[in-house]
């Protein structure tokens, strides 16, 4: 439990975080950014969610992650 804590995206749900960062980025260049290409080739929330939960793909969740945490720096 004392690593939860200490993990800054603790208790931020994906969406929230996906949302976050089209809001400041765009759909177009957070796709250049993370190069991910269902950012760009699946526009919807819901699908690029669907996307970055699969356990094939952990990088790109991880590209997410790690963008988001800089954003907020």
């Amino acid at each position: 439990m004392h690593t939860q804590q200490k993990n800054p995206l603790h208790g931020i749900k994906l969406e929230e975080i996906l949302k976050e960062l089209v809001a400041v980025y765009g759909r177009e260049d957070l796709a250049k950014k993370t190069q991910i290409k269902c950012m760009s080739d699946r526009p919807t929330i819901k699908s690029i969610l669907k996307f970055l939960r699969n356990i094939d793909v952990e990088w790109a969740r991880i590209k997410i992650e790690e963008l988001y945490l800089q954003m907020k720096r």
